[in-house]
C-alpha cells in the first residue's frame, strides 16, 4: 500500500526544499530535533512528537527538485528504521511550488496511520511556509511522561523560544542577573554537552546564525545519546554518581526553566501543558535539595501568586520571582 498527498507550498522550489530537508527548517514544523546527513547513501534521524523518532537512509538527493528516502520508526516491531520508502518532488507551479509525497511500503493499516500523520505535517508545512514558523505543535504533548519524552519535550518549548529571539534581543539582560541572552544560551548550550557526555554523547560543535541553531545540534546529540544509553543504572556525573533517569533530568529542568528566562527576557508569552509542568516540578523537586540550596548553588524558593499555576510553581521552585505564570 502507499500514501500519496500534494499541497501547494507558497514559496520557490529551492527554498521548500530546503524546508523539507535542512534541520533548522524542520524544526519549523515537522520535528523536535533532527540529524540530516543529505547525499545518497546519508542517514537521517527525526524526532518528530516525544517518544516518536523516525530514522532511515537518503537514497536520491536532486536539490530544488526531489528527495528520496527509507522511512521507519525507531524501536518499533512493524515498521523498523528502513522498512518503507517516501518520495518528494517539487515542481514549480502558480502561487509557489506543488510538493507532492508518496510513502510506498506500507500495510493497509500502516497507510491509514501515515495519512493522517502526513497530512497533519503537510499541512504545517505550508504554514510555516507562509508564515515563517508553524507554531507550537499541537500533537507534542506526550500522554506519558518520563525523563526522555519529558526532555525532548521541553526542548521543543525552549526551542520555539528561542526562534523568537532576535538580534536586538542578544544582550537583554535575563533573571539570571550574570548572564545576558546570549551568555544564557551559551550556558545552556555547556550544560547540555556535559548532559550529553554522561550518556556517550560526542562533543558537537554549536554553530547557526541563530541562538535556537546554536542550541540544536548539541541538544540533538545528547537526546540521540541518552535514547541510546536507556535509564537503566546509575551514571556518574562530575564526581557523583546519580540515576541515570535524574541526570537526564536535568535537561528537562534546564530547558524549560531557561525557556521561561528567554521568553521573560524578550517579552514573549510561554504556554506549557500541566502534564509537563509537573513532571518537571517533580524532577527539580529531586534535583534542588536543601543541602544545595545551602551550598549556594540555588536560590531559595519564594511565592508562587494565586493565579501561577503549575509553570509558575516550577519557577517559584527555583528561586525566580513569579505572579502569574501558566
Amino acid at each position: 500500500m502507499a500514501f500519496e498527498k500534494s499541497v501547494l507550498v507558497p514559496l520557490n522550489a529551492d527554498d521548500t526544499f530546503a524546508l523539507i530537508t535542512e534541520p533548522d527548517r524542520l524544526r519549523r514544523w515537522q520535528v523536535i530535533s533532527a540529524r540530516v546527513d543529505l547525499r545518497a547513501g546519508g542517514d537521517y534521524r527525526w524526532t518528530i512528537i516525544p517518544g516518536h523518532s523516525a530514522s532511515g537512509t537518503i537514497t536520491e538527493v536532486e536539490p530544488g527538485r526531489r528527495v528520496v528516502f527509507t522511512w521507519g520508526w525507531e524501536g518499533s516491531p512493524d515498521l523498523p528504521p528502513g522498512a518503507s520508502t517516501v518520495t518528494i518532488t517539487l515542481e514549480p507551479a502558480d502561487g509557489g511550488t506543488l510538493v507532492r509525497l508518496v510513502h510506498e511500503g506500507l500495510t493497509g493499516e500502516q497507510a491509514d496511520s501515515h495519512a493522517v500523520g502526513w497530512s497533519h505535517y503537510l499541512g504545517r508545512l505550508v504554514r510555516a511556509a507562509a508564515e515563517g514558523d508553524a507554531g507550537p505543535d499541537e500533537w507534542g504533548i506526550p500522554a506519558e511522561l518520563d525523563p526522555l519524552t519529558s526532555a525532548e519535550a521541553s526542548l521543543a518549548v525552549c526551542q520555539l523560544v528561542l526562534r523568537g529571539v532576535v538580534a536586538a534581543d542578544y544582550h537583554q539582560p535575563t533573571v539570571c542577573t550574570e548572564f545576558d541572552v546570549t551568555q544564557l544560551a551559551e550556558h545552556l548550550i555547556g550544560s547540555v554537552t556535559f548532559l550529553g557526555g554522561a550518556a556517550g554523547a560526542k562533543a558537537v560543535q554549536a554553530d547557526g546564525s541563530t541562538l535556537e541553531a546554536r542550541l540544536a545540534a548539541p541538544a540533538q546529540a545528547m537526546l540521540e545519546a541518552w535514547t541510546v544509553r536507556g535509564l537503566d543504572g546509575t551514571v556518574k556525573l562530575g564526581p557523583n554518581e546519580m540515576p541515570a533517569g535524574l541526570v537526564l533530568g536535568i535537561g528537562s529542568v534546564e530547558f524549560l526553566v531557561h525557556a521561561w528566562d528567554f521568553a521573560q527576557a524578550t517579552g514573549q508569552q510561554l504556554t506549557v501543558s500541566d502534564g509537563l509542568s509537573q513532571f518537571v516540578l517533580d524532577l527539580t523537586s529531586q534535583l534542588i535539595t536543601p543541602e544545595g540550596r545551602a551550598g549556594g548553588s540555588f536560590a531559595d524558593p519564594v511565592e508562587a501568586g494565586p493565579d501561577a499555576g503549575l509553570l509558575g510553581r516550577l519557577i517559584a521552585f527555583t528561586g525566580r520571582a513569579v505572579s502569574s505564570v501558566h
